[in-house]
């Protein structure tokens, strides 16, 4: 059976700025803010949430099915999955949009400031959630605006349990559209930055949005591991220690992928989650969302 990921396909200009930007960024000077950051080093990378997810859950074993657009400068990238031995047939290309490209700099304290240009993403929605394929379990992760409100409501509707993971996406949403999607999905997965925003629009606690229909909320913690809400009972799940810190990039999808792993083959919510730490732990030692090395005996 196949996890279906819908997200974005996208291009990562990586930069380092040596520095720390509260060093450089005056809070009194907010209103009149012109700062620039030096970044000797420069890399690009395969990146997007979609496929970054897909990267992980391949290389575990799994069997991903991204739903996503491009631009026709994605060849490389659509070789690039088949090499994983995953399907491409739902990633659309269109034709007079580039693929989606990130630009991020990353300072000393892995604080990361992103200028992000969605270009054919924004065209996500024109591919609806395929109704003839063995589709286990989904996921919704941050697309175009009107691909994630559509591909939630398809999928509840086919009643494929999904992922709500809104991420960098959820502040194009306003609380009524944040209920929906909760309402919608079966799990509910953010940062703790996230989860704080996702709250302060629904009127909700973590606690109380657990105590609904939804199987778990999942709160990502960094360093720190994770917090799962099950029915109002929360549980602390330590984190994984890595062997160094590189890159922060792609570190929450990379956990997603593993999270996806676990959900395919019905594992309890506290094992995927404790494989989603070891994978971030072996993501964040290297550089980009897409060259971590797995073992897939990781998850035997």
């Amino acid at each position: 059976m196949s996890a279906l990921i819908c997200g974005s396909l996208a291009y990562d200009t990586i930069t380092t700025f040596p520095g720390r930007f509260a060093q450089q960024i005056l809070p009194e000077q907010l209103h009149i803010l012109n700062v620039s950051f030096l970044v000797p080093t420069l890399r690009r990378e395969f990146g997007g949430c979609a496929g970054n997810i897909a990267y992980t859950l391949a290389k575990l074993g799994g069997d991903p099915l991204i739903m996503a657009a491009a631009g026709p400068d994605a060849q490389d990238y659509l070789a690039r999955v088949k090499s994983w031995g995953a399907s491409t047939d739902l990633i659309r290309v269109i034709e007079d949009s580039y693929t989606a490209q990130a630009i991020i700099i990353t300072d000393t304290d892995n604080n990361q400031i992103t200028a992000f240009h969605p270009g054919a993403m924004q065209q996500a929605h024109l591919t609806a959630v395929p109704t003839d394929r063995d589709i286990r379990v989904a996921i919704v992760a941050p697309d175009g605006r009107d691909a994630m409100i559509q591909h939630a409501a398809q999928l509840a509707a086919a009643k494929i349990p999904f992922i709500f993971d809104p991420g960098q996406g959820l502040p194009m949403f306003d609380g009524n559209d944040l209920k929906t999607f909760v309402s919608q999905a079966t799990w509910v997965a953010v940062n703790d930055y996230e989860g704080k925003m996702l709250c302060d629009r629904t009127g909700h606690t973590l606690e109380s949005l657990s105590r609904s229909h939804l199987k778990g909320v999942i709160v990502t913690l960094g360093a720190e591991g994770c917090e799962l809400w099950e029915q109002g009972v929360r549980t602390h799940i330590p984190g994984v220690k890595a062997t160094e810190v590189l890159d922060p990039t792609g570190c929450g999808d990379a956990f997603r992928g593993a999270l996806l792993f676990g959900l395919e083959r019905g594992w309890p919510l506290a094992k995927c989650i404790e494989l989603g730490n070891r994978i971030g732990a072996l993501k964040i030692a290297q550089r980009g969302g897409q060259n971590h090395t797995i073992d897939p005996s990781i998850a035997a």
